[in-house]
């Protein structure tokens, strides 16, 4: 377990850009926090890290999940049930790409042992982040 304090938004960038540079696929990160923590802003600095800057990056809240050569951004906040999760692909992109999922808890059943846990939390005006 390791942790980090980050004071804001660059420094979360930061972070996550160093992070990403020991990524590779196949590759199951699952970022935990409330609404608001910043698990959008990690996942798009991945990716635009391991992609270019100029990758654009929406949030899958609607789509579910976006594709970027090789890494799959998930957003299961709006799955329901855990059996919508072989329909959308889940499967497939953890045993093949880099796999970040946000709102994972639906998906603890199916997660390779070997996923990382990113869990942010609120500290002062910036984040905690504890890394299993």
């Amino acid at each position: 377990m390791k942790e980090f304090i980050l004071n804001d938004v660059n420094e979360m960038r930061t972070w996550a850009a160093e992070f990403a540079s020991g990524l590779t696929a196949p590759m199951v990160v699952a970022l935990h926090g409330d609404l608001g923590m910043g698990k959008s802003e990690i996942a798009r600095t991945v990716i635009q890290t391991l992609r270019g800057a100029e990758t654009v990056v929406p949030s899958p809240t609607f789509t579910i999940v976006q594709s970027y050569d090789g890494i799959s951004h998930f957003d299961l906040y709006r799955v329901e049930d855990s059996s919508e999760l072989a329909e959308i692909g889940l499967e497939h992109a953890m045993q093949n790409d880099i796999t970040l999922i946000e709102w994972p808890e639906i998906a603890q059943q199916v997660l390779p042992s070997n996923t990382i846990h990113i869990y942010i939390t609120q500290n002062g005006e910036g984040r905690k982040l504890v890394i299993k």
